[in-house]
């Protein structure tokens, strides 16, 4: 039966879900939001298509792990007479005149660790969503498949004979197979792969050293970075929220989403989470995602997500011919979230340029040219913060003034006036105050509940939303101030189940909500921080990364009963909570020496 304990690899570019036995269950080429080829994590009633598997005959046990900061991963096979290989996956990635290479490649290495190992390879790549065909030509060392919306190359130094037959064969020896574009392979692939996994571990090696990591917790902030770096599509800078599609939040919830594109809301979690390691160059790719955007738009409203490539029509369908996650269907291609109202999408954005304005490292900070453009997403913001829209959770059957959406457009105006300020446009600073300060204190008005004592999840409302455990993290308000304070008491005292937290209770479009929201946990573990509960914070903390998988990854969601992991996978925003709450419960460094 399919479950989340995967491992992920990629570049950039492309990325692959590797299961412990060491077969790519999904991946899409060739690029991150493309038709799955390896779509076997959703198609578990077809078992005759949609993977990419290396099986070692009576495969007794089996471990996988990380080669160390990096996004290389191997996978040991063992059976039970004393043979064994190792399996080592991994899209490359590394500088090359002047350039990132990250070719939509992946590479499986197989190297015999014990004894003589009898191995059959399986490579079933699916099309069309499962509805396309799959035609396979020989070469005297490729097999190319031929797929309705594209061509695949498989170049090895394998006998193609036993590939394509998938006839057992006894390795004495390393083997390489390398999947990708129906481009030749002009030397020894086995020198190629070799060349390219030294390369790219080093570009991996590079890349972690220049982080600022806390002092504890560190591996598991490490590989949450590598997640969210893997999570951004280089070629525009734009940051999906998750690699898969339709794994269900909850069993037989229906609630089966397309997250292989990017929510700015999403987006500048990440930006902000990569920042504070002082990864910045992903904010400044996505800085010029953003740029576009709104340039396109001439003026009119964001929607709050986009494709990759910056496609603003997403339309939502379904898959029939796939099965489903352990058979949940449906399967969705698209998002009609993009149709959706939502006020927080000024907030998200204006927020992920803000440090453009205020940090000397890069290399083209920003100027009133790009605060220009920036403005009229304040005004948006000014004008629509306490009108309707369809909130964080993306409601689908009703609208309201949801205060979330309203203290990100607060945020909106908040920051245009300190970057004003940082520029010297001293009456443009004062206009933004002015509306920063009117919109603090309506939301204020409005969105406190005298009834519940504290700030609920929509203007008059009384429900309670995990979202506000953000007020203070917004800068909204004060960690000490009493309205926080009650506010985050409020949530635990409904949302808490054990060590997780649900976003909300209550009927939505799907019922009543079954599984934790993982981000809301970790927003609880930084507002118990931030009010002094520092013992509770940890604990919970470090529940959350128990829960994490054999190889530290997250989805969506976690059962709060099982600890099972629910949805899509790996959630960018869960990995983001990796990172922002270690960096703020961690021990500092100076006082460890």
């Amino acid at each position: 039966m399919p479950s989340l304990e995967l491992g992920l690899i990629g570049n950039g570019q492309i990325s692959a879900l590797i299961d412990r036995a060491g077969t790519i269950v999904w991946g899409c080429l060739p690029r991150l939001d493309s038709e799955p080829v390896f779509s076997a994590l959703i198609d578990d009633e077809a078992p005759e298509r949609g993977f990419f598997a290396i099986e070692l005959a009576d495969c007794q046990r089996i471990e996988q792990y990380y080669e160390r900061n990096t996004a290389i991963l191997h996978t040991e096979l063992h059976d039970g007479t004393g043979n064994a290989i190792s399996v080592t996956d991994f899209a490359p990635r590394f500088q090359l005149y002047g350039r990132r290479f990250r070719p939509g490649m992946l590479i499986r290495r197989i190297e015999v660790l014990a004894g003589s190992p009898r191995v059959t390879l399986r490579l079933r790549p699916n099309s069309n969503y499962g509805n396309g065909s799959c035609r396979v030509t020989r070469g005297s060392n490729h097999a190319r498949y031929v797929l309705d919306d594209q061509v695949l190359r498989l170049t090895t130094d394998l006998p193609i004979t036993a590939l394509l037959q998938e006839a057992p064969l006894v390795l004495d020896g390393p083997v390489t197979l390398a999947l990708g574009a129906d481009e030749p392979v002009t030397e020894s692939i086995g020198d190629m792969a070799l060349r390219f996994f030294h390369d790219t571990r080093r570009y991996w090696l590079e890349w972690v050293r220049s982080l600022a990591i806390p002092f504890d917790w560190q591996a598991a902030v490490i590989r949450a970075a590598i997640t969210l770096k893997l999570s951004s599509y280089d070629d525009t800078g734009a940051v999906v929220a998750a690699m898969t599609t339709s794994i269900p939040e909850a069993a037989y919830s229906g609630r089966n989403w397309d997250y292989r594109y990017c929510w700015l809301r999403d987006a500048w979690f990440v930006v902000h989470a990569l920042n504070r390691l002082g990864a910045t160059a992903t904010m400044e790719r996505y800085l010029r995602y953003i740029i576009n955007l709104v340039a396109a738009s001439d003026g009119d409203g964001l929607q709050p997500l986009y494709g990759i490539g910056g496609e603003r029509r997403l339309d939502e369908t379904t898959a029939p011919a796939l099965a489903g996650y352990r058979g949940m269907q449906p399967v969705r291609v698209g998002n009609d979230a993009y149709r959706q109202v939502q006020h927080d999408s000024y907030g998200a954005i204006i927020l992920a340029a803000t440090q453009a304005f205020f940090d000397e490292r890069l290399a083209r900070p920003g100027d009133e040219s790009l605060f220009r453009r920036l403005e009229p997403l304040g005004e948006h913001a000014a004008r629509l913060y306490d009108q309707p829209d369809a909130g964080i959770w993306e409601f689908r059957g009703h609208e309201k003034p949801h205060t979330y959406s309203a203290v990100m457009c607060w945020a909106a105006c908040d920051r245009l006036a300190r970057i004003a300020q940082r520029l010297g446009l001293d009456s443009d600073a004062a206009h933004w105050r002015t509306q920063a300060d009117t919109m603090h204190a309506h939301i204020c008005e409005r969105g406190w509940s005298p009834a519940r004592g504290s700030f609920v999840e929509s203007f008059g409302g009384d429900r309670l939303d995990g979202s506000l455990l953000l007020l203070h993290e917004l800068g909204f308000l004060a960690a000490n101030d009493p309205r926080f304070i009650a506010t985050v008491e409020a949530i635990e005292a409904e949302l808490r189940r054990g060590h997780h937290l649900f976003r909300y209770v209550g009927d939505d479009d799907f019922g009543q909500p079954h599984n934790a929201f993982t981000i809301c946990t970790f927003w609880f573990v930084n507002a118990l921080a931030a009010i002094g509960r520092h013992d509770d914070a940890r604990a919970i903390y470090e529940n959350l990364l128990a829960s994490r998988t054999t190889l530290g990854l997250l989805s969506e969601d976690i059962d709060p009963v099982s600890g099972e992991l629910w949805g899509n996978f790996p959630q960018t925003y869960s990995m983001v909570g990796v990172i922002h709450s270690g960096l703020i419960l961690s021990r500092p460094w100076e006082a460890m020496f």
